[in-house]
């Protein structure tokens, strides 16, 4: 609910508080006194785009100051919670506007920016009138409007739930057709490269193992022959025969030597003995240098071959089995792909069959709404005169989405046989305002919440229509908050509050200000609205009688 309104420096408003109160507010006043000034400036500060110019003349900026009342579960305090602020029981919104043009927006003290005070106002004000188009007249909204009208919150989440579902097997369905579409234009590769892997199935550390016996045989390939002469040189053929032949001659003159060779002998002896023991180490050396030439070509080729499929696939040796392990799981899921394809088409089906029983659920319960929805209207229609319109809500097929599949139009014939239409292509300004009324006491559920302002919505009629109009805003205001702007006394006299708008000139300053009537004053605001600039007795008494009545 709106409580208060300050206003400084806006257009010819020096100064102005206002303190609105719950039930129908009431603003009356002359042409030109200024009372759209003060929409205009109640829509400054919700962020609506409007005026350019709006500072006073000779005043350095201009400021608003809306006060809102927040009862818990209000709309708004989600919109809060969003922009990082913190929801409280009251709502203070203050805009400030330069006269170089610069706008400065305040929620709770805390700046804020245009886009967060429109996002608040959706969910704090609306604005009726023969030129509404952010409510009733808009034909995206009346969806929501006749979804508000049936209660069909608890469908709606169903529908919701069941689009989500649905647009998320989809997209594994999409995501599963395309990485099958792509790996099989990769399927040759993959079955060539796997094959290939697989026969030669090299194994983490073969490589490194393959390299070191390879050079080993090669190293041992290059020394062999110098140990196979040192085993002849030490041989038989070698130093060994030859010690051997020198042991004998010198054993057969040991005798007549008279021991002279006997230290001799037992050092050849030594000899022979270390000589054995070196020909023994050199001829197991020559064995462990022996290899077979087969053997080396084939771990050169299994070497080769190895290193050649790392630099082909761009990994390394050791990795090899890994990388051929993720060849086979992508051609695994070629083989089973379109296994899963069927099974992931199935979740489709059923995800569709979900969404279509929901939707049309949803469906069926908006067909039967608008079919009571058209009865209110007609109910609420002939008291304001306008019992031979005809006004109709059209709920056809649409685009599926989260909110079911169904589009819904508000039309309306304004004489029996004439074509039905858009309302604001069909009615005109006085009928719009009056659908327009009817319809949003049809609709008025839950407005309590929500402060509901009208600018002349009663404009074109009068006489016993006006006073119809005047009702249904009463009736609308039960329980919420309406501010009416209106030039009708039939109106006017269903106010619970009452302001009367006036302008004074001063000098060469022209000034607007809003004055709160009391019983008396207001008498006289009525008679002047009945009888012109001359208000007399009778004029006065009809004013008793509309507020008495």
């Amino acid at each position: 609910m709106l409580r208060s309104l300050d206003i400084r420096d806006m257009l010819i408003i020096e100064r102005l508080s206002l303190d609105f109160h719950p039930g129908l507010n009431v603003l009356t006043g002359e042409t030109g006194a200024g009372k759209s000034i003060l929409l205009d400036a109640l829509g400054f500060v919700l962020g609506w785009r409007g005026r350019a110019e709006l500072v006073r003349a000779g005043a350095a900026q201009g400021e608003v100051t809306a006060v809102f009342d927040l009862p818990v579960g209000h709309a708004a305090r989600a919109v809060l919670e969003e922009a990082g602020l913190a929801p409280e029981d009251e709502l203070i919104l203050r805009r400030v506007n330069a006269a170089d043009g610069r706008k400065t927006a305040y929620v709770n003290d805390r700046r804020t920016s245009g886009e967060v005070l429109r996002a608040l106002s959706d969910t704090l004000v609306e604005l009726h009138g023969q030129h509404d188009d952010r409510g009733l007249l808009d034909p995206r909204g009346h969806r929501t409007l006749l979804d508000s009208f049936a209660a069909t919150d608890p469908l709606r989440a169903a529908t919701r739930a069941a689009w989500s579902a649905l647009a998320a097997a989809r997209k594994r369905m999409a995501a599963a057709e395309a990485a099958l579409a792509a790996a099989k234009g990769e399927e040759d590769y993959l079955r060539h490269a796997v094959a290939e892997l697989d026969k030669l199935d090299p194994q983490p550390g073969e490589e490194a193992s393959l390299d070191t016996r390879r050079r080993a045989m090669q190293g041992a390939a290059r020394i062999r022959e110098d140990v196979l002469r040192a085993v002849h040189a030490l041989g038989n053929d070698g130093a060994e025969g030859l010690m051997r032949d020198a042991t004998r001659w010198l054993d057969g003159a040991a005798e007549a030597a008279d021991g002279r060779l006997d230290a001799p002998m037992a050092a050849l002896t030594r000899a022979t003995i270390e000589l054995a023991d070196a020909a023994q180490g050199v001829e197991e050396a020559l064995d462990a240098l022996s290899f077979d030439p087969a053997e080396l070509e084939a771990a050169e080729e299994r070497l080769f071959a190895i290193r050649a499929l790392a630099r082909k696939h761009g990994v390394l040796a050791d990795d090899l089995g890994t990388f051929a392990g993720d060849l086979r799981l992508r051609l695994s899921a070629i083989d089973g792909g379109e296994g899963n394809l069927r099974a992931l088409s199935a979740e489709v089906a059923t995800a569709t069959a979900a969404y279509d029983a929901a939707a049309a659920a949803l469906t069926e319960a908006r067909r039967e709404a608008s079919g009571r929805l058209d009865l209110a209207m007609a109910a609420e229609l002939g008291p304001l005169k306008m019992e031979r319109a005809v006004f109709r809500t059209d709920v056809t097929p649409g685009d599926a989405g989260p909110e079911g599949r169904d589009a819904v139009a508000f039309t309306v014939a304004t004489n029996p046989g004439a074509p039905a239409g858009p309302l604001n292509r069909i009615a005109s300004g006085g009928e719009l305002s009056r659908f327009l009324l009817a319809l949003k006491v049809c609709l008025a559920q839950g407005a309590d919440a929500v402060t509901m302002i009208f600018d002349e919505i009663d404009r074109g009629v009068g006489g016993a229509t006006a006073d119809a109009v005047g009702r249904r805003l009463a009736r609308l205001a039960e329980g919420a908050q309406v501010l009416v702007v209106t030039h009708s006394p039939q109106v006017a006299a269903k106010g619970a509050q009452h302001w009367r708008v006036e302008k004074r000139v001063t000098g060469e300053v022209t000034t607007s200000s809003v004055v709160p009537l009391s019983p008396s004053e207001r008498v006289d605001e009525l008679a002047r609205m009945l009888a012109g600039e001359s208000v007399t007795d009778a004029a006065r008494d009809a004013a008793r009688a509309l507020l008495d009545g």
